[in-house]
């Protein structure tokens, strides 16, 4: 009798990485009900290092590397990552599987419970946002520079924690993708538009990284595969690899 397959996935410890792989997993469990899965979460640099913005860290692949490491040594099957997460120049042996069908690409201002009802138009001068993203920062200094940019770090969770309990935020920046697949849309106080904020190549897409050469594990992954969304995310990353 032969000897049942595990498939081993790779994922970021954060709730909101072992949601996502737990939403790629069902999608590929109502393809086939028989498929067997072992989740193996893990931490990465990016998700250690906490004292500082991402932008002065200086190190590529902060939320990858240690996925790929497993992938390349064959310790787990596949990885999912949202795929703004993902350098434009994968390691040898590496492809991305599949792009699955991409969610909300804009960011969100999440505000301070006493700021309940506001935009960030309507914050008071010198209001504190705080973001781990260069791109953000940048953006709304643009259009906001009456506001003040403070750096934050953490996971979805540990972000609210500290609007909610440190007396030093009134708003926060994250994507809409992320507080959806949290089932936390209804903190959202405003959607930001592309003119305010233009959103990160490929953000709202999630995808699957594998090695290259694995038919079993890439022929499963085609399955949940989705072309529109795939266009449009190679279009937005051959842009940034360009620039």
């Amino acid at each position: 009798m032969a000897e049942e397959r595990i498939i081993r996935v790779g994922t970021r410890k954060s709730q909101l990485a072992l949601v996502q792989t737990q939403s790629v997993i069902q999608m590929l469990k109502s393809m086939d009900s028989s498929l067997k899965f072992e989740t193996i979460p893990m931490s990465t640099v990016g998700d250690r290092i906490l004292d500082s913005a991402l932008s002065k860290i200086g190190e590529k692949s902060l939320f990858t590397k240690e996925l790929e490491t497993a992938l390349l040594k064959k310790q787990v099957d596949f990885v999912v990552h949202s795929l703004k997460d993902l350098p434009t120049s994968l390691p040898d042996n590496l492809v991305i599987g599949c792009v699955c069908k991409r969610d909300n690409p804009y960011d969100a201002v999440v505000l301070h419970p006493k700021h309940q009802k506001k935009t960030l138009k309507e914050l008071p001068d010198g209001s504190v946002i705080g973001t781990s993203s260069l791109r953000r920062a940048a953006q709304i200094k643009r259009v906001y520079p009456q506001h003040n940019i403070e750096n934050i770090r953490g996971n979805l969770n540990t972000r609210f924690k500290k609007l909610a309990e440190q007396d030093v935020y009134d708003g926060i920046i994250l994507a809409v993708a992320g507080l959806e697949r949290m089932g936390w849309e209804h903190c959202i106080s405003q959607v930001l538009t592309a003119e305010e904020c233009m959103y990160s190549v490929s953000q709202g897409a999630m995808a699957v990284e594998c090695r290259d050469g694995d038919e079993k594990t890439l022929s499963l992954l085609r399955k949940i595969h989705d072309h529109r969304s795939t266009l449009e995310c190679v279009a937005e990353r051959a842009f940034l690899w360009k620039l």
